[in-house]
Order: structure tokens, then sequence, then C-alpha cells
């Protein structure tokens, strides 16, 4: 099967829905209208709540939510085949991932920028909204720590990422400042001073390798782990247009331009598919992943279709900092269709290479002896990219030996093997970076939320103290987890945490819009809640019964299956608890006819007119 076929269908696809389903969604579902002054406005601090240009937000949006998911999900669900990864990647985006993220904004938007957990407890319950804050600070914690052992790992020993991606620190200050004092409101510049700033870092950093400065930049896994620490502590504290949104900003030019540099290449190269269709692992007993492509597939590909994190970013940091109401469907629903454009590029990369080459890089030398395969072009490979590349599991050196086999396919590249494959890892870790500061950030908000309720000078996210105490708990949360722990540990919980909070998303969204009279239009989020629910419930019970809990058995082993499949339950639980509280939410308004916001019963006839109480 030739590639280009599936990358301009669905390019085709995505631009359809966009034009059409998210103009429907925005006008119809949830009246966005730019009259509406929004919190970013009306509640500006200079801290965090600042209006800012759509195309500055775009860029500081999708950076915060494409992270590890589209990249590595969709190359280590190739083991099923290319056509379910790519069936999933495309329909799933675009009828359940970018509506899901539209609808949190918007809800955010009209509930003066709150998280996920409040809103759910406005628009369902309390009990709701308790679960949520406790599922969701699981969730993060769980979420970072796998994010942040994915850029550890792409970034030990590599001098050339590291530099590139310390030197995107001061560049995106200097640009912050450029926009907001030195010359303000001159966005075209600022952007121009970025870009200029990242393409030489990053063509600097191929010097650094070797050279009398490669010491400075090479660092251990723990000093990495300190690193991003610090960077995640700083990132969240400080001053929003001072140092994380201009270098998620900025940070996107590389991301966006080398996503639209590999659609060209793949449409240009027009690779042929190694991978088959469907693999006999679609029954079952794969080597990288064990479980059918129902439910496992879903979960593995996750980010790339639809991600719950992305819900956290959506009622997190976005909606403090959108100018107009209407900006929400380019940002959200456009914003998730170029991440689901990510997952079906690195699915043809990993699907493009020859099946036994694949499984001797995602496999250990005796997991690939147990399956009678002999390499194709490995030996090859290893020596173009100047580096061993069989028995590096996880997805990541599969898919940059993918995307660089993509870029020298093209003419005059044939020589670059080995730079490609380098730029691609520095990518990748680019890529993941971007997604740890906005999530600390989302933590310290939701934990500030929390304790607040208890004592009330916590609640303020502009005070001082509350912002130090909260963030150092976050940030040590998910870094003890990143220094102790390892990714056949956080991994597996990623994937399922993800879509369960995918689910619990969906299902607060579903009840903005029938609270807000709007019952009629419920399907638009009813559909995705019940099939990703469903799903990621069969696969976390899967999960515990034959992946975790087994290695309660082993010494070794012991206390990590007792972790996992202790996290995974309370995930479970409070995932089902928040949709209980739903359905019993949602059958009061819609049969009883009671007032969704202080259940008074009214008049079945202002069911339909009914105005959400906002503000």
């Amino acid at each position: 099967m030739n590639a280009l076929p599936l990358m301009l269908g669905a390019l085709c696809v995505m631009a359809i829905a966009y034009r059409y389903y998210s103009a429907f969604i925005a006008a119809k579902v949830l009246a966005l209208d730019d009259a509406r002054v929004t919190p970013a406005h009306r509640l500006h601090d200079g801290s965090n709540y600042e209006a800012t240009n759509k195309w500055v937000l775009f860029g500081h949006h999708f950076a915060a939510i494409a992270g590890a998911g589209p990249l590595i999900g969709p190359t280590l669900a190739a083991q099923f085949g290319y056509l379910p990864g790519f069936l999933w990647l495309l329909i799933g985006v675009v009828l359940a991932g970018a509506v899901h993220d539209l609808v949190a904004l918007a809800a955010s938007v009209r509930r003066d920028g709150r998280s996920l957990a409040e809103i759910a407890r406005i628009e369902i319950s309390p009990t709701a909204g308790i679960v949520a804050t406790i599922a969701i600070l699981i969730i993060i914690v769980v979420s970072m720590a796998g994010l942040g052992l994915a850029v550890v790992n792409a970034l030990v020993e590599s001098s050339w990422g590291v530099f590139t991606i310390a030197m995107t620190i001061p560049i995106a200050i200097l640009v912050g400042l450029w926009m907001r004092n030195i010359r303000p409101g001159k966005v075209g510049e600022a952007s121009l001073l970025g870009f200029v700033g990242v393409i030489a870092a990053v063509i600097g950093g191929s010097y650094v390798p070797g050279s009398a400065m490669s010491p400075w930049f090479t660092f251990t896994r723990e000093e990495l782990v300190i690193g991003i620490a610090v960077y995640g502590f700083a990132a969240s504290v400080l001053p929003v247009w001072l140092l994380m949104v201009p270098r998620d900003y900025i940070s996107s030019y590389m991301k966006v331009g080398t996503v639209l540099a590999l659609i060209i290449g793949v449409i240009v190269v027009a690779p042929d598919l190694k991978m088959p269709a469907f693999t006999e692992h679609i029954h079952g007993g794969g080597p990288i992943i064990p479980g059918k492509v129902f439910p496992f597939m879903f979960i593995t590909i996750a980010c790339g279709a639809i991600s719950g994190f992305h819900s956290l970013v959506a009622t997190g940091t976005t909606p403090k900092l959108l100018s107009r109401e209407t900006d929400a469907r380019m940002i959200g629903y456009g914003g998730m269709l170029m991440e689901g454009v990510v997952g079906i590029v690195a699915l043809i990369a990993a699907t493009a290479l020859h099946p036994e080459d694949y499984y001797a890089i995602n496999l250990s030398a005796e997991q690939f002896a147990a399956l009678g395969l002999e390499p194709v072009n490995l030996a090859l490979l290893s020596a173009e990219v100047g580096e061993q590349v069989a028995g590096r599991p996880g997805g990541a050196v599969s898919l940059a030996v993918g995307f660089a086999q993509i870029f020298t396919a093209l003419p005059g590249m044939a020589s670059l093997m080995s730079y490609w494959y380098h730029f691609a890892i520095m990518f990748e870790a680019l890529f993941i970076l971007t997604t740890i500061d906005t999530g600390t950030r989302i933590g310290r908000f939701l934990l500030q939320e929390y304790i607040g309720k208890v004592w009330k000078p916590f609640e303020r996210t502009n005070w001082i103290p509350g912002s130090l105490v909260a963030t150092t708990l976050i940030v040590y949360s998910w870094a003890y987890f990143v220094w102790n722990g390892s990714i056949s540990m956080i991994w597996p919980m990623f994937g399922t945490s993800n879509q369960l909070l995918a689910g619990v998303a969906l299902s607060v969204g579903t009840s903005y819009i029938i609270n807000s009279g709007r019952w009629k239009y419920a399907w638009v989020t009813l559909g995705p809640m019940l099939f990703v629910t469903t799903t990621t419930l069969t696969a976390g019970y899967f999960n515990v019964v034959d992946n975790f809990w087994p290695l309660t058995s082993i010494p070794a082993k012991a206390t990590q299956g007792y972790a996992t499949s202790a996290l995974t339950v309370v995930m479970m639980v409070c995932a089902v608890i928040v949709l209980v509280e739903a359905f019993r939410k949602w059958y009061r308004v819609i049969f009883l006819h009671h007032d969704p916001y202080d259940g008074t019963p009214i008049e079945a006839p202002r069911m339909t007119g009914m105005v959400m109480r906002c503000c």
C-alpha cells in the first residue's frame, strides 16, 4: 500500500470537518459570541489572565497539547497493521478528539476560565467535582511522569538536543519582553525574532556534539530529571507572558514546520508501507502490546485521536488567554486536527519500515530472537545514523528512523541520514517538553482551587506563597516518579488514565450542553463519551487482571504491581462515579424538568429556551 492516498485522504476529510462540522458546533451547539467579554479581558491580572493574539495562543495551545502521545502511540500501535490505527486516528480526531477540546474550552471560557473539576462541580454535582479533582490530580502526576520519562530518555547523553532546547528559554523570554514591553503589539516582529532564534539554535546544536562545548550540554539521566523539574517549576510560577506562552509559541514553529515538511515529504516521496493492513497481532499476543486490537489499540493511540489531557489545557491556561470567543474554534478544534495529522504522519513513518526492522528496534535482543525473524536493513540503518538502533524499545528511535528515511528520500538529502535522525530525536524531545510546563501550571491551578476550599488565600492564583507551595508539591510528585520509576511502570497507566479523563471531560461537556438548554445537540459529545469510556474501562480491567496484578507474585516487581493496580482501579472508580452523577443530573434536567443549577422544578415549555447562567 502506498502512503500517498492515505495522506491526501486524511487531509481532505479533516479540511471538510473543520469547515462544516466545527462551524456547526461553534454556531449551534456552543453559540460562540464575540459580544461576550472573555475572562482574559474581564479578569485581566497581567500574570495568569492575559488577552493574547489568536495565532500566538494557537502556538501555545498546540505546543501544550502535542506531547508524546501522537508520536509514540501510533508508532507502537503499528504492530496491529497500518489500517486500524489510521482509521481510528482519522475518525477519532474528527468526531471525538477535536469536539472534546472545543467543548471543554468553550465551557471554561463561559465559567471564568475555571478548571475541569470546578466545571464538573457546577454542571454535574459537588460530588462529581470532588471526585474529578482527585482523579485529575492523579492523572496529571502520572501524565507528567510519563512525559518526563520520555524527555529524559530522548535527551540523555544528547548534547545537540539539550543545547537546542536550552536555547529556547532565553529566546522565549526575549520574545515575551518584546511583545509586552519593548515593542508592544508587534507580534510579527516578535515572531520573526523567535523564528530566527529557533532555527539558529537547531543549526547551532548540530555543531555541539564532539566540540569543546559538548560536556556542558551532556547530562546524565539524574541531571536531566533535576533540570526538567527546575524548568517546570519556573514555567509554572512566572507570568505566562514571560516564559511559558512565548516558549510554546516559538517551539510551535518547529513543531508545525517539521510536521508540514513531513507531510510534503510523504506526498513527494510517496513511500510504500511495508507493514500489512492487519497483522496476526490483532487477535492478541503481540510482542509490543500483548492485548487485542480492541480495546488496546485505542488506549495505545491515545492522544493522536482523543486526549483527556487536552481538557486540562482547554480548562487551564488557554481559556485565561482567549481574546474572543470565536477564536476557540480555530484553537480548540483546529489544534486537535493538527495533532491528528501528527499521529497519521507518525504512523506512516513507522509502517514504512520493514516489519522485521521495526520489531528489531522496538524489542530487546532476546524478544526479537524469539520471533524468529531476520532484520532487513537494520545494519545499514545503524551505520547511516551513526549509532546502534537495535534493541531501543519505546517507539522514539523507530519513529526517528522512519522520519529520517522520509527526509533522506527527498532530492539531495541522501547523505544526511545521520543529521535527520538526530534532528528527529531532538524534535521528539521538544515536542514533549512543551507539555510539561503547561501540565505543571494546570496542576498548580487545580491544587490551589482544591486547597482554597479550606484556606481562601490559596484560591487566588496570583498569590505568590500559594503558587510556590502548590507548584512545589506538583513538581515534586511527578519528578519523584521520573527519578525512581520506569516506562514499564508508568506508561501502561498513562494511556488508560488519559482516555478515562477524556470520558470524564466529555460527560462534563454533555452536561454543559444539556444545562444550557441545547439538549437536542447532546449527541455531539454523548456518542464519543460512550465509546471512549466503554473502550477504556474494558482496557483498564484487562490491564489490571492480565498485566498489573500478576506482577504482585514476583518479589522484585510486587511493589510495581500493587501501585499500578491500585492507581488504575482508583482512576476507574472515580470515572464511573462522575459518569453516574452525570447520568443522574441529565435525568433530572431532561425528564423531571429540574433547573440545572438550583434543582427546583420548572415548567416543561421553558426547557427549550432555557438560558445558561454564567458569570
